[in-house]
């Protein structure tokens, strides 16, 4: 609903409410005076009780909970007591005169009696319920909820993601460019001997580096550093076998010297890449003495 719907509502109870309370209000105040309270009092008596009515119902639109079920009982309660009063206003014709003085309202006595008390005990009544639904008013403070930290006070602990415990088989591992150093002791001499049958005497053909594993930390065990530099000796290696193959016009593709020197595709692109570096620096060649 939009804003001039619900402002149309608002004025609207207003309205029925103010001229609820113009029709009780006779009724009470003849009441009133029934009962022996003067003129002025007579006249404040309706504000008292439908007064109370009102405010007992704005409590129960602000309060919530326990708070807000106590103004429903309070709104109940004096709802019911004035609907009484105006009962008696319409079953006793005496009291509608012009001048109501102090009289019977029921020709039995108890009735009588808890009539006068009901009638009497209102105005006490709404010092008391009406202070104590203002006080609620005043503390109430609108609940906001709390978004706790997940995981810090939760009766439960939180539970780990779930992990599958099973491997999917049907998919492609990756490519492994290391091999145990078992096999590559194994193939080392057969792959020495491979490099040395197509080396030739051209003194462009690049040297062997010495080994020198870079960057070893202090805890590496000696059998890590034999395989870094078992590892770095096939890189060589194969470096100067594509070299060779490429200085004879039969260049090795990648998978192909992957596959000499047991090791992946990728692997075999990575030291042709490295070999073609390699090439593309100048290389110095020795002047022998007494020419020029």
């Amino acid at each position: 609903m939009n804003r001039w719907g619900k402002a149309f509502l608002v004025l609207a109870l207003v309205g029925v409410v103010a001229m609820a309370f113009r029709v009780s209000w006779n009724a009470l105040r003849d009441i009133a005076r029934a009962t022996g309270a003067d003129g002025m009092a007579a006249t404040l008596y309706p504000f008292v009780v439908d007064g109370l009515m009102a405010l007992a119902l704005v409590a129960a639109l602000v309060l919530t909970g326990e708070a807000r079920r106590f103004a429903l009982r309070v709104l109940a309660a004096y709802t019911a007591a004035s609907l009484v009063l105006n009962y008696v206003h319409g079953l006793v014709p005496a009291l509608h005169s012009e001048s109501v003085k102090w009289m019977r309202l029921a020709e039995w006595d108890p009735a009588h009696w808890a009539l006068v008390l009901l009638a009497t005990s209102l105005p006490v009544g709404s010092i008391y319920f009406g202070s104590d639904l203002v006080a609620k008013v005043l503390h109430h403070r609108p609940h906001t909820p709390v978004v706790e930290p997940c995981g810090e006070r939760a009766e439960e602990p939180a539970h780990p993601p779930h992990t599958p415990d099973t491997v999917d088989i049907d998919r492609d591992p990756a490519p492994v460019e290391e091999v145990p150093h078992v096999l590559v002791r194994e193939a080392l001499p057969q792959l020495s001997a491979y490099a040395d049958g197509v080396r030739t005497d051209d003194p462009h053909t690049p040297h062997a580096v010495p080994v020198q594993p870079a960057h070893l930390d202090e805890g590496m065990s000696r059998e890590e550093v034999f395989e870094e530099a078992e590892l770095e000796r096939l890189r060589q290696d194969a470096r100067r076998t594509y070299a060779e193959s490429a200085q004879a016009a039969r260049p090795l593709s990648a998978r192909a010297l992957g596959e000499a020197y047991g090791m992946s595709e990728s692997w075999g692109r990575k030291q042709i890449l490295a070999a073609r570096d390699d090439s593309d620096r100048p290389h110095l060649t020795a002047v022998p003495a007494g020419t020029g």
